[in-house]
């Protein structure tokens, strides 16, 4: 058994929610540096930047057998300008991409946080590689460009398909796929 299925096997579920508290936020930071330094490479030392200082980070939180709750997904937001939202960041951890829709969850939070915020337009630069995934979202790419070295397609979000969500810290919590149910 993977560590992927035997970790999912005995996950109950996960919230998706904005950050609240220190923990969150560092966890996020935390796992922002482990996908985009470590794994991919696509900053050096660090990927903070001045969106950081404006941007609401939300988070996808598990708890599991190995111990309390911790960030294994997030995403931040912000308005660039009156209406125009942009998301940016998404970093689920490597064990967590297959649990759960849990990045398609971090999104669909980001754009109706967004959109009961009086969005009318949500932006994001979207790797290559996971432009399939926003597709089947309902974005659409809009141009493709070069950042950090890589390409991306610059998307963007029809937002009919996303309900507005007014308290992001309320989020929900999401049942994993395959998770052993209490007395199972």
């Amino acid at each position: 058994m993977t560590h992927q299925t035997s970790e999912a096997r005995f996950l109950q579920s996960y919230r998706i929610c904005a950050a609240q508290g220190e923990w969150m936020n560092q966890g996020a930071a935390r796992l922002r540096a482990q996908v985009f330094v470590q794994e991919q490479g696509v900053f050096a030392g660090h990927d903070r930047d001045a969106i950081d200082a404006v941007a609401l980070p939300l988070v996808a939180i598990a708890e599991d057998a190995t111990g309390g709750p911790r960030v294994v997904g997030t995403v931040r937001i912000h308005e660039a300008e009156p209406g125009v939202w942009w998301g940016s960041r998404l970093a689920v951890a490597p064990e967590w991409r297959r649990v759960g829709k849990l990045g398609s969850e971090l999104i669909r939070l980001a754009v109706g946080t967004a959109r009961a915020r009086g969005a009318v337009e949500f932006h994001a630069h979207v790797q290559r590689q996971n432009v399939p995934l926003f597709r089947r979202l309902h974005w659409a790419t809009t141009a493709e460009v070069e950042l950090h070295g890589r390409p991306h397609a610059h998307m963007l979000a029809s937002l009919v398909h996303y309900a507005p969500i007014a308290d992001p810290t309320t989020g929900w919590q999401v049942q994993a796929p395959g998770a052993v149910e209490d007395g199972a």
